[in-house]
């Protein structure tokens, strides 16, 4: 176990693997106040949807991510439809990516097996790091839902220069369950700490 302690003299915060050669005068726990300091009450987002068929008529579920954002506060600077087509839709994530503004990238669509499913091709060589947390998460949620085959989706996160990347599935209940249960609870977080960066 870690204990965290700061310093009276010097204000400086350090982790022991054990008090015994720490003052218990000194040890005080950090606040998850102090935790969640940097947090960003109000995260620039990108939505893309990834899909041959769908139109903004008929995206319910790059919609529903819209609109979910939107409640949460969050503001939704770029929404758009693009093909299953892994180098069309790297590149636009890429693009996302280096804009300064935006801190994170959700994606609908193609992270099944089918053989035009390739959002997960598409964005894992510009991960420099992945949040496998994510996708186990939402498999182990999936699964409370629809059973054994929530081992069917590939749903996956990771980050991008300092942004973070969300790839979903195309139903629109399981982007509410995503949305709702994992990204929006974690993101203003998520983003304050890639802004230490």
């Amino acid at each position: 176990m870690l204990w965290g302690y700061m310093s009276s003299t010097t204000g400086s915060r350090s982790f022991l693997s054990s008090t015994e050669d720490c003052p218990a005068s000194t040890i005080r726990p950090v606040s998850d106040e102090r935790h969640h300091s940097s947090d960003s009450p109000s995260v620039t987002c990108a939505v893309i949807t990834v899909s041959d068929t769908r139109t903004v008529d008929t995206d319910t579920s790059g919609k529903t991510v819209c609109d979910l954002l939107s409640e949460a506060d969050h503001v939704v600077s770029n929404y758009e439809i693009i093909p299953d087509d892994p180098e069309t839709l790297r590149q636009k994530v890429q693009n996302l990516c280096q804009d300064e503004n935006c801190k994170a990238v959700i994606l609908t669509g193609g992270t099944g097996i089918a053989s035009r499913d390739s959002t997960i091709e598409a964005i894992t060589p510009l991960l420099e790091k992945t949040l496998d947390g994510f996708g186990e998460l939402f498999r182990m949620l999936s699964y409370q839902e629809i059973g054994a085959a929530a081992m069917l989706s590939r749903a996956a996160g990771g980050i991008c220069n300092d942004t973070a990347i969300f790839a979903l599935p195309g139903s629109t209940k399981a982007v509410k369950l995503a949305m709702t249960s994992l990204i929006i609870p974690q993101l203003g977080h998520l983003a304050g700490l890639l802004s230490r960066n």
